[in-house]
């Protein structure tokens, strides 16, 4: 599979290694240029590009930035990518710690939501409740004893399912976490965010979730 990754951070990194070690076509771009992802890319043999070539002939595209960057992100970036492509939001707002005031969020439209009418396109949400370490080493053979389940969020569901698909190659149990505007109920301060948990256990723990911003991820 061809997959454009855009954003080199601590999950996009994470995933631009998972991905390629599982014999994915992997094309990763950040903010500050090609150039910069030399070392990633000998690492992994990923193809460092820029932002606007991520999605070329892409079947998924994972969008891994900041909130606050992705108003920013290049007019028709995922023109050249296949058809029927896939984007991945792995993002979180953090108001206080990075992004800012983002009103639409702070009013109640799930954070993906809010990505998906950014860029202009559906999105799935995956990716966004595990730490970046434990994404790299915490995978398990399907059906092995103890091992963590993610939440996957969306409305299309033949989208959904190349995302679960993927979540269940990295070595996690995936989990439908309903359409998109349910994906709330993964984001950060809800009891899934960073619970490491097993499928029983995280699906109640979506179920458990409050509809209401914590203190500490309001602006």
């Amino acid at each position: 599979m061809k997959i454009g990754i855009i954003g080199a951070g601590n999950i996009g990194s994470t995933l631009t290694k998972r991905f390629c070690a599982l014999g994915h076509e992997v094309r990763v771009a950040n903010s500050r240029g090609p150039e910069t992802l030399a070392e990633l890319a000998s690492e992994t043999g990923a193809t460092p590009v820029s932002v606007s070539e991520a999605a070329i002939d892409a079947d998924v595209v994972v969008v891994t930035i900041p909130e606050k960057n992705v108003p920013d992100l290049p007019i028709g970036f995922l023109d050249g990518a296949a058809q029927d492509v896939v984007v991945i939001d792995t993002g979180n707002y953090y108001p206080q710690q990075r992004d800012g005031l983002i009103q639409a969020i702070e009013d109640g439209v799930a954070e993906s939501r809010w990505v998906s009418n950014q860029i202009g396109f559906p999105v799935i949400k995956a990716f966004n409740g595990i730490q970046a370490m434990h994404l790299l080493v915490d995978g398990k053979p399907e059906g092995a004893p103890g091992r963590i389940a993610l939440p996957v969020a969306g409305d299309d569901p033949r989208a959904k399912k190349v995302v679960m698909d993927l979540v269940n190659q990295l070595g996690f149990d995936p989990v439908d976490a309903g359409d998109l505007d349910e994906s709330w109920r993964q984001e950060p301060g809800t009891p899934s965010y960073g619970a490491d948990a097993d499928v029983d256990t995280l699906r109640l723990k979506l179920v458990e979730a409050l509809h209401v911003r914590p203190p500490a991820f309001k602006a």
